[in-house]
């Protein structure tokens, strides 16, 4: 991994001195989507340096979803698709039920199960799109997740936009930016029925319920008309990153699906 901090300092305080030339200002509240492959960033210096730069005041936050916990989700689709019906049944008779503190999140990549698994850190409640947090609104951010509001107002993602959050990427592009999804839901995307496994009184048991029909099909064409004023963008530890607000991404995204999806 490079070092931009320079000779004689380490790979964290280089990250903390890259994130401050991207324009990350502590107490910000931050989330954060990553994929580490092929950077040579590891995912516990990541965090810790996320967490300096954005000091006492700040919240570090990250997507911790768990499509693997459905029957309705495409991981599952993919996942049964070659098995006989026998078997694809069995598959799903031993699904465990979700478990906040300890189901992993493999989807999301390392920084989120670094994040999801570090001492003082909270998870929201929901078995499907639950989100991480460290720091010091990390509580009153995770609270409340109903099953009925995957990343709507009533999610994480609201509460994220109320606290005016912002939104760093790594190494990814606009086409998992979950800022999007919150413009689904105040564009008036159609409903479907989604399944998923729970923990009940007496073990694992499966609940069904009605939320906004997710799609991040167009999300990069969504992300291409962003504009670029609106972002800062940069080097981070040696690979991409960029970095804008949470409001800004859902009030473009707004504008677009209203244009574009109809």
């Amino acid at each position: 991994m490079t070092d931009s901090a320079g000779p004689g300092r380490g790979p964290a305080e280089g990250i903390v001195a890259d994130l401050a030339r991207l324009g990350l200002r502590p107490g910000t509240t931050l989330l954060v989507h990553a994929s580490l492959s092929g950077t040579g960033l590891e995912p516990d210096v990541l965090r810790e340096a996320l967490r300096a730069a954005l000091g006492p005041e700040g919240t570090l936050v990250v997507p911790a979803f768990t499509p693997e916990n459905s029957d309705t989700s495409p991981a599952y689709r993919a996942r049964v698709a070659r098995l006989t019906p026998a078997q694809a049944a069995a598959v799903r008779a031993q699904m465990p039920a979700f478990d906040p503190s300890r189901t992993p999140c493999p989807g999301m990549g390392r920084l989120a199960e670094s994040v999801r698994t570090a001492p003082g850190a909270v998870r929201s409640a929901h078995p499907q799109t639950s989100f991480a947090a460290l720091g010091r609104d990390a509580q009153a951010l995770m609270a409340g997740h109903p099953l009925h509001s995957h990343l709507g107002e009533e999610s994480p993602l609201g509460a994220l936009w109320r606290a005016d959050a912002k939104v760093l990427m790594i190494n990814v592009g606009f086409d998992v930016c979950t800022a999007f999804h919150l413009a689904e839901y105040r564009t008036g995307t159609p409903e479907r029925t989604y399944r998923c496994v729970i923990r009940g009184a007496d073990g694992p048991e499966w609940t069904e319920f009605r939320d906004a029909d997710l799609d991040d099909g167009d999300f990069a064409a969504v992300g291409g008309s962003f504009p670029w004023q609106l972002e800062h963008k940069g080097q981070l530890g040696g690979t991409f990153a960029r970095l804008f607000s949470l409001r800004d991404a859902v009030d473009h995204a707004v504008q677009w699906m209203t244009e574009k999806r109809r």
